[in-house]
């Protein structure tokens, strides 16, 4: 992408975002809104860069905590995929429990970790539900790359006699790489959304959410600081995750 094309993708969103935060001040300023009831954004800067050391240490709880789940989600989510497309029955019995736990509301999953398996003083409560959500969507698109794959590449493997093992590693496998990548970039802000909610419901006096939840009774520019520690978080796991898929995509373009 030429410079140009870097300054017109960039500018635009930082432009709305420049507007967007000028506007909100004028407003907080035109009808003299209590700071307790929305507080402007030169409030909530200077709440952020005077709480900084303390919204970094909940931050990096909150992140250590998602990008964990994300990885495991990860590994557990490309398994999982691989053995369902080798053997159907294991398909029949994971797809529905996959979803099914997917459904379960977080509030619910939760405390019951906490409560009854892990302890109120683990971080491996919000990293195990972290993990459950981000396995859902890599297994759901992993699979599906695995199994759209061209036929005559199937056919020409099965002419050489080779074997399921061998189809699924050098024909499925390499069809899948760019499912998993676009699951890596919808899962990692998932990853950080979920982690933060967690949070609120149990467990160790850590986080993001803690540091929100604990705020709540006094000043609000001091709650919307964590938000921008959350904003950050999720931005930086997306860009991340973005900028891999990006990389991959342009190595094949390249070869």
């Amino acid at each position: 992408m030429t410079a140009s094309g870097v300054v017109k993708r960039v500018g635009s969103p930082l432009l709305f975002g420049v507007a967007f935060l000028g506007v909100w001040e004028l407003i907080v300023m035109a009808f003299d809104i209590a700071p307790f009831t929305l507080p402007a954004p030169s409030a909530i800067w200077s709440a952020f860069i005077e709480r900084f050391d303390q919204v970094l240490e909940e931050t990096l709880v909150t992140g250590k905590n998602a990008l964990i789940g994300f990885l495991l989600g990860i590994v557990f989510g490309v398994l999982m995929s691989l053995l369902t497309v080798r053997f159907v029955g294991v398909e029949s019995l994971l797809t529905p429990l996959a979803v099914a736990v997917n459904a379960i509301p977080i509030v619910v999953i939760v405390p019951i970790l906490n409560n009854m398996l892990f302890g109120t003083t683990s971080q491996v409560p919000r990293r195990l539900m972290v993990m459950l959500i981000v396995f859902f969507v890599v297994f759901i698109n992993v699979s599906k790359g695995l199994r759209q794959v061209s036929a005559t590449h199937l056919e020409l493997m099965r002419s050489y006699a080779a074997t399921p093992w061998e189809i699924l590693l050098k024909v499925r496998a390499p069809n899948a790489v760019g499912y998993l990548f676009t699951a890596m970039r919808i899962a990692a802000p998932l990853a950080v959304i979920t982690a933060f909610v967690a949070e609120y419901f149990g467990g160790v006096q850590s986080g993001l959410a803690t540091g929100v939840r604990n705020s709540l009774n006094g000043s609000k520019d001091v709650t919307w600081a964590y938000v921008i520690g959350a904003s950050v978080l999720g931005l930086t796991f997306y860009l991340v995750s973005s900028g891999l898929e990006r990389l991959h995509g342009g190595k094949q373009n390249s070869g």
